[in-house]
């Protein structure tokens, strides 16, 4: 337990901010799974919303700084190249 009166401080902002960011982090996990469910079964226009769905999501989070900017475009590229697969 932090003594410092700024380390008390900075405890309580890190924990809401842990609290706030794993809303956004498993909201794009969970999304990004049903994508990846929905390409292996490859139903036409589930699978198309599906994957738009992990996107936004993964695009969310992203913004709020959850995840890398970088690190959504290569999870997002890796599902749009299995869609356009699927398509062929």
């Amino acid at each position: 337990m932090a003594n410092i009166k700024s380390q008390i401080k900075r405890n309580r902002q890190n924990e809401k901010r842990r609290v706030r960011n794993r809303v956004f982090r498993g909201q794009a996990r969970t999304f990004v799974a049903k994508a990846r469910t929905a390409l292996e079964t490859g139903t036409g226009e589930d699978t198309k919303a599906a994957v738009l769905e992990a996107v936004s999501a993964l695009d969310r989070a992203a913004t709020k700084g959850v995840i890398h900017k970088n690190n959504a475009a290569r999870r997002k590229s890796r599902l749009m190249k299995r869609l356009a697969a699927l398509a062929k």
